[in-house]
């Protein structure tokens, strides 16, 4: 029989711990651990649980570029009617660092996890308030035009941003479709989408992003699936979701790529949903549910092929601590080989 080295023309290597970015098929014998260990590429996405919030809350925002780099800021849980609370995470752990100047739920966010935005929320009056995020404090700058709770969000960091959709101050409050585009110092009005909605879900950055689902003065059902796609300018209808649902988590880079995870649906014996869809440019698909049961008002952050959920309300309206950390297709994942 033919040796590793006769097949690869190397050795295995043997560590003292994992390389902190292994390439695809790499083998190295942990020798902390006493396993052999290699780095594959997954053939389908899935979740996985990771580190628990401190304070469990829905209603959160979120920011953040992968599953092992997020910020999570705001939220409320009854009778808490808006937490300032913010936490970091690092891939395993989350750490409370300093908290919002205004406490809200219902906010829109964006960014990464050294520089975010925090605009809008509740409790109502509806909030224009706009905060910065500078990886170590927040700091109050220009208002939104309009001010509004439940809208979406998209953004690369604190100095670039999109804010559309959301609902004004109740009651008779008004669902919008405008949109805000934020250059680090002020909010201009620009283009609205074309269909006003609010609990809609959103990503991308200010001059390519998604904007779907949501719920609004339309119907029956008053949920949609409609979908959005912004080019800087303009928004167009685009295809739809494969499941209508509002307020679910979501994550992605641009029009091109994204996902978006969990929410309430418009079925009666399935409120609550765990479902997954992903985003290539052109359709959704389904991917893998999240684990467990399901929960809306969840936030989220990253990417199409590294995302995290976060928070989030279950189905006997408990406010939830966990997190889960989603894996793409074709990452490159560390597998512990046995001898079965």
């Amino acid at each position: 029989m033919a040796t590793y080295k006769e097949i690869k023309g190397t050795q295995i290597e043997v560590l003292a711990s994992d390389p902190s970015n292994p390439v695809e098929g790499q083998v190295w014998y942990n020798s902390t651990s006493n396993v052999l260990k290699g780095s594959v590429l997954t053939t389908a996405g899935a979740w996985a649980t990771g580190g628990s919030l401190n304070t469990g809350r829905r209603n959160m925002a979120g920011a953040g570029v992968s599953n092992s780099s997020a910020l999570g800021f705001g939220g409320d849980s009854p009778p808490t009617p808006g937490y300032a609370n913010t936490e970091s995470y690092n891939g395993s752990s989350w750490t409370e660092v300093a908290d919002l100047n205004t406490a809200r739920g219902n906010a829109g966010g964006n960014g990464t996890q050294t520089s975010a935005l925090a605009f809008g929320g509740t409790p109502n009056p509806a909030k224009t308030v706009t905060e910065q995020w500078n990886g170590s404090s927040w700091t109050e700058v220009a208002d939104l035009n309009t001010g509004r709770s439940n809208l979406a969000a998209a953004g690369a960091d604190n100095t670039s941003a999109l804010a559309f959709g959301g609902l004004g101050t109740p009651p008779g409050a008004t669902t919008y479709d405008l949109t805000e585009s934020w250059n680090g110092s002020s909010w201009t009005e620009v283009n609205d989408l074309n269909l006003a909605r609010t609990q809609l879900m959103g990503f991308g950055i200010k001059t390519s992003a998604i904007a779907c689902g949501g719920e609004g003065d339309f119907g029956p059902p008053p949920q949609s699936a409609n979908t959005e796609s912004w080019n800087g300018t303009n928004w167009t209808e685009v295809n739809n979701l494969s499941f209508v649902r509002i307020g679910g988590g979501t994550a992605g880079t641009d029009n091109t790529s994204g996902l978006i995870f969990g929410g309430f649906d418009a079925s009666p014996t399935d409120y609550r949903t765990n479902k997954t869809e992903l985003w290539n440019g052109t359709s959704w698909s389904e991917q893998a549910d999240l684990t467990g049961i399901g929960f809306a008002s969840q936030a989220g952050a990253g990417t199409a092929s590294s995302a995290i959920s976060f928070g989030g309300e279950g189905p006997s309206n408990q406010q939830r601590t966990g997190t889960e950390e989603w894996t793409g297709a074709g990452a490159s994942v560390t597998r512990t080989f046995t001898d079965s």
